[in-house]
C-alpha cells in the first residue's frame, strides 16, 4: 500500500512538471479571468519558474529513493535470503561446484538486480511516461490540482531548492562567459572594436554597427518593438474614404486591421491591394483583401531568433503578445534591421523617429516612452549602462518609474549613479517628458 501511494505521488509530481511548464499565455489569461484560489496559486508559481522546477525534482528525488528503500524492505519481507541462495546455488550449478560464500555473494546479488529492475520498471512507466504523457494532453486540469500541493512543498524545500538554483545560476554565469571566449566580457568585446575600428576614415558608424551587431542576440522583441498606443491601425468596420485617409496620413504600406480593439488583431491590409480600388465607393468591401495570415510573438523573444522566422515565412510584420495573450504592439523587419545598421528613412519618413533636443553637451530632453536603447546611442553611453537598475523596463519613463517605484511630481529629480534625470512634465497616466543630464554637466 505504501508503494502505490508513493508511486501516485511520484506520478503527479513528474506530470505537474509537463503541466506547468506547457501552458501558455492564453491559458494563463484564462486563469487570470479566473480569479479562484487555484489559479492564482499557478500565476504565483508562474513567477517563480526556477524554485518551482528545483522544487518538483527535489520532492520527485526523495519519493523515488523512498520507493527503492520501500520495495527492497518489502521483497526481503516477501521472499527471505534463503530463496535467494537457492536461486544463486541452481544457477552456479549449472558451471561450478559452489561454496557457501560464493552462493551468499550471488544470493544478494540477485536480490539487488531485482529490486533494481522491478523498481525502475515501476518508476519508468508510472512514474515517469505515462503521468508526462497525461499532463501534456491535461495540463492545465492538472496544474490546477498540483497547484496548493507543490506551494506547499516550495515552502517545505525552500532550503533545498535556493541552493539549487542559485547554484545553477553561477554555472549559467560560467558558461555565459566561456561562450564569449572565457572570462572576455562585453566591455572587452567593445573595447577591442573601437581600438581595432577608431583608426578608420568613418569609424564611428562602424564601430557603432560592429557592437551591435555583438549584441543582436541578446536584444528582446519587447525593446525594439513599436507599443500600441504608438500603432497606426484600422478596425475593419470603417469605410474605404476612411480608411485611404489613414492610409495617406501615415504613409506605412502594410496596416494591422482589428476587431472592436487592438487586442483581437484579425489581419493584415497590405496598401497595394488598394490600387485599384482608389477610384471605388466609399461602400467598397475592402475587407476582402485584409490577409488574414498575422504572425504573433512574445515579448521576450529575441530579435534574432525573429529574424528568422521573418526570413523562413517571408513576413515583414508580426503581432506582439504579452504574457497574458494582449496585443503590445508590433515589430517590423524594419525594426530589427534599425537595431544593427541605425535607423532607415524613406521617402515617407518626415518625423525624426526619436523625438528629443539637445539643450547643451551635458542635457538631453527627451520623451518619457523613448526606448533606453535610444537614449544611450543618442548622449553616447553604453546600452548596458542601466542594466542593474531597469528591472523589465524598456523606456526612459519606465527606468523612472522601477528607480523610484511611484509616479513622480513635476519638476522631481533623479540621481542614478552619474547620471541625473528631471521630470519636466508629467500626467495622471504616464511620465510625459524627461530631462537627462550626463556626468561632469552643469547640475542646474
Amino acid at each position: 500500500m505504501g508503494i502505490l501511494v508513493l508511486l501516485v505521488s511520484s506520478a503527479l509530481i513528474s506530470g505537474s512538471e509537463v503541466a506547468f511548464f506547457s501552458l501558455n499565455y492564453r491559458d494563463y489569461d484564462r486563469l487570470g479571468q479566473e480569479g479562484t484560489g487555484s489559479s492564482k496559486t499557478i500565476l504565483w508559481l508562474k513567477e517563480k519558474p526556477r524554485k518551482l522546477l528545483a522544487t518538483i525534482l527535489i520532492s520527485n528525488n526523495f519519493i523515488n529513493i523512498a520507493i527503492v528503500i520501500l520495495s527492497d524492505f518489502v521483497l526481503k519481507a516477501a521472499l527471505p535470503e534463503s530463496v535467494f541462495n537457492e536461486w544463486a546455488s541452481a544457477l552456479l550449478g549449472w558451471f561450478i561446484e559452489p561454496g557457501a560464500e560464493q552462493v551468499a555473494y550471488w544470493g544478494k546479488g540477485i536480490s539487488f538486480f531485482i529490486t533494481v529492475v522491478g523498481v525502475t520498471f515501476l518508476l519508468v512507466l508510472f512514474g515517469e511516461v505515462a503521468p508526462k504523457v497525461y499532463a501534456r494532453i491535461n495540463n492545465l486540469k492538472l496544474a490546477r490540482l498540483m497547484a496548493r500541493p507543490l506551494s506547499f512543498l516550495m515552502q517545505v524545500f525552500h532550503p533545498f531548492s535556493s541552493v539549487l538554483v542559485n547554484s545553477t545560476k553561477l554555472f549559467e554565469a560560467r558558461l555565459e562567459r566561456s561562450a564569449v571566449g572565457g572570462n572576455t566580457s562585453r566591455a572587452d568585446i567593445d573595447e577591442a572594436i573601437e581600438l581595432t575600428v577608431s583608426q578608420e576614415k568613418g569609424a564611428g558608424q562602424d564601430i557603432d554597427i560592429l557592437k551591435s551587431i555583438v549584441k543582436f542576440g541578446d536584444v528582446t522583441v519587447k525593446q525594439i518593438m513599436r507599443s500600441r498606443v504608438d500603432v497606426v491601425a484600422v478596425d475593419f468596420r470603417i469605410g474605404l474614404s476612411e480608411l485611404l485617409e489613414v492610409i495617406q496620413e501615415s504613409g506605412y504600406s502594410r496596416i494591422p486591421v482589428y476587431e472592436n480593439d487592438f487586442d483581437n488583431v484579425t489581419g493584415i491590409l497590405y496598401v497595394k491591394d488598394l490600387l485599384g480600388h482608389l477610384q471605388d465607393p466609399d461602400d467598397f468591401e475592402w475587407q476582402e483583401l485584409i490577409r488574414p495570415d498575422v504572425h504573433y510573438v512574445p515579448e521576450a523573444k529575441k530579435i534574432n531568433d525573429l529574424l528568422k522566422e521573418f526570413q523562413r515565412e517571408r513576413l515583414h510584420m508580426a503581432v506582439v503578445v504579452d504574457e497574458y495573450g494582449g496585443s503590445s504592439g508590433i515589430v517590423t523587419l524594419e525594426d530589427i534591421m534599425e537595431e544593427v545598421i541605425g535607423e532607415i528613412k524613406d521617402e515617407f519618413d518626415d518625423e525624426v523617429e526619436v523625438v528629443y533636443k539637445k539643450i547643451d553637451d551635458f542635457n538631453y530632453l527627451f520623451d518619457g516612452k523613448t526606448l533606453l536603447n535610444d537614449v544611450c546611442r543618442i548622449v553616447g553611453i553604453d546600452t548596458n549602462t542601466f542594466d542593474d537598475v531597469k528591472g523589465e523596463a524598456d523606456s526612459l519613463a519606465g527606468l523612472i518609474l522601477e528607480i523610484r517605484g511611484q509616479m513622480p511630481k513635476p519638476d522631481a529629480e533623479i540621481v542614478q549613479g552619474a547620471y541625473k534625470f528631471k521630470v519636466v512634465a508629467v500626467n495622471k497616466r504616464r511620465i510625459e517628458q524627461i530631462v537627462v543630464t550626463l556626468p561632469k554637466g552643469p547640475f542646474n
